[in-house]
Formats: structure tokens, sequence, C-alpha cells
């Protein structure tokens, strides 16, 4: 596997040719101003020791070190092998709700903004386990397969928005029936697999404990956290709030009976976010002194540095154009390199 550590330094490349275009205009210059003392072929003769071949080979040395010392900064990189990592862990779907009930506003700046920050400090927590991540409102989305990237998990979380699902609703059954599809077969054996359902537990679509039912045959563990509160608050959406039929303002409010229901039945926990802490930290001090099975990984690693070549080859480049004079030398002038008339 090739790669540069460092490839924004790889645009320094595109300042060559305006170095190229600089220089012919230079030497343009040059030979108009030379050309207002008499004929080239006459000032040939006058300066014997001029040598305009030298002049382009001197810049052609400088243009390529130059390009040889970019390249050398952007760290040029080889991967020698494949190393597969074991450790115990546990698999982690996360569930997250992004229906437009999430984008009320009694957490700020609201609850979805509020989850996206919890789920970012969980994945900065985790070392060993694996994660993957469903996004839901009325139909569920893989957001994530189930990863030990955790590096990409991050990336992925920042991007949950309600967009990200074209179904409008909250179908929590579905989401857990997706998250329980979604574990790989190294855990399909041991009671490491749990999901975390992030929600405001507004369910309208099916029927989640029948799902949780399934998941407690399967072993797996389910986890929710409440997001919102039981007062409830409007959902605003570019500017407007959202009014049912009859004109009146909708409200979401918190449905923890249900959540805490689903977890009971798993033998997971049930907990209820605050202005404070979302819930993930006590959830995973839970899943933490679960049964962990040994799971394996395949990374790059020992990606061996080439730049140190490249940095060689510059160096000795630019000490070639430093001894290279712009004039004829007299000791070396009966060896003709550059095919000049005497």
């Amino acid at each position: 596997m090739f790669r540069f550590a460092n490839p924004q330094y790889l645009w320094l490349l595109f300042a060559l040719p305006l170095f190229a275009a600089l220089f012919w205009a230079a030497m343009r210059l040059r030979r108009r101003r030379l050309a207002r003392f008499g004929r080239p072929e006459t000032l040939e003769e006058l300066m014997p020791d001029v040598s305009n071949a030298r002049v382009v080979l001197k810049f052609i040395l400088f243009s390529v070190a130059l390009a040889l010392l970019i390249l050398a900064a952007a760290r040029p990189q080889l991967g020698s092998k494949l190393r597969e990592e074991k450790a115990q862990g546990v698999e982690m779907m996360l569930a997250v709700d992004v229906s437009n009930s999430m984008l009320a506003e009694d957490f700020e700046p609201n609850r979805l903004e509020r989850t996206k920050y919890a789920v970012n400090k969980l994945f900065d927590g985790l070392r060993q386990d694996r994660v993957g991540l469903v996004v839901f409102a009325g139909e569920p989305k893989v957001q994530l397969p189930i990863t030990s990237d955790f590096r990409m998990a991050k990336a992925f979380a920042r991007r949950i928005d309600p967009s990200l699902v074209s179904v409008q609703g909250t179908a929590i059954g579905k989401a857990l029936e997706q998250a329980l599809l979604a574990f790989s077969g190294d855990t399909e054996q041991t009671h490491s697999r749990v999901v975390i359902l992030i929600t405001d537990g507004e369910n309208h679509n099916d029927d989640a404990l029948a799902v949780a039912e399934r998941a407690k045959q399967m072993g797996i563990r389910i986890y929710t956290i409440g997001i919102g509160t039981p007062e409830g608050a409007p959902i605003e959406i570019d500017g407007e709030f959202i009014k049912d039929e009859t004109g009146n303002m909708v409200v979401s409010k918190l449905n923890e009976e249900m959540l805490a229901r689903i977890a009971e039945i798993t033998g997971g926990a049930y907990v209820r976010a605050t202005k404070q802490s979302i819930g993930l930290d006590e959830i995973v001090e839970s899943i933490n002194a679960m049964e962990q099975t040994e799971l394996s990984t395949l990374r790059f690693e020992e990606f061996n540095e080439q730049f140190q070549y490249l940095l060689a080859a510059a160096l000795l480049l630019l000490l070639i154009e430093f001894l290279l004079l712009d004039r004829r030398n007299p000791l070396l002038a009966h060896l003709n390199i550059f095919r000049e008339r005497s």
C-alpha cells in the first residue's frame, strides 16, 4: 500500500510551471537587451565565456531538486504488511433517532445535536470494541456497518441528520430489527452484543416490544436512552413550528415507559438523558462488565518512509547546480561537455 503522509504539500508542485514561465520570460528579456548592442553572432564572439546552455541546465537541475524536495515533504510511505490484532471487546450498534421530533429544543441546541456530541465523545473513549450506526425515522438506514475504525465512526456520526432518512415518523421496532441484522458473525455464539437506542421514545409505527423479545432470544442486550423531557417542547424547522391538522402546535414529549420496558426485556438498562449527561458514560460502564469475546482486526502496519531517498537525490542535484558555473570553465574547456563552439 502506497500513500503520502502529508499530501497537502503536493499542491506546491503546481508552482513549478510558474517558475518555468518566469525563467523563460527572463531569458527572453535578456536576449532582447543583448540584441540592442549588436548581432547575437557578434556578441558570442565578444563574450566567449558566456554559456546559455549552462544557465538552462542549472535551472533544470534546480527545478527537479525542488520537485523532489516537495515530494519528500509529502512523505511517501509504503505499507509493508497486514497485521491481525486480537483483543477482548463487544460489538455495539447505536440506533439513533433522526426524526423531526429530535429537533425539539428542550436540550441545547436541540436533542439531535446533543446526541451527536455525546456519540462522538463515546467513540473517543472506545479502544477494543467494534461499533456500528443505524439512523432511523419512519424507516431505518445503516449509516455505518460494524467497524473498529473509530476515526471513520466519528466522521459518520458528525453527518447524522434528518435528511438521511426520507420517510418521517418514528419506527423504533424497525430500527431495532435493522440493528440486530447488522452484527457480524464473530459474536453470534457469545453474549457480547449490545444495541444502544437513543430516541425520545415517540413510537408511531410498529411493535418495538416484540423486537425486544427477539433480541432477548438472540442474547442481545438493548440499552435505551430517552432524550427529551416529559413536558416536551415544540419542533421548529426552518424557522417555523410544526402544527397538526387542527392548527395546534405539535409538542414532542419523552415516552419513558416503552423505553424502560425494552431495556427490561433484554436485560439492559434505561437511562434518561439530562442536560449535563446524555447517559452514554453510565451505559458504557455497564457494558464493560459484560462478557466479552475475542475480536480480530486486520491493520496495515509498519509504513516505511521513503522521503530520505528523494531528499538525498534533491541535495545531490542542488550540489551539482551549485558547482556548475554560469560561464565556461577554462580547465574543462577541452572536454566540451555542452558541444559549445570555441
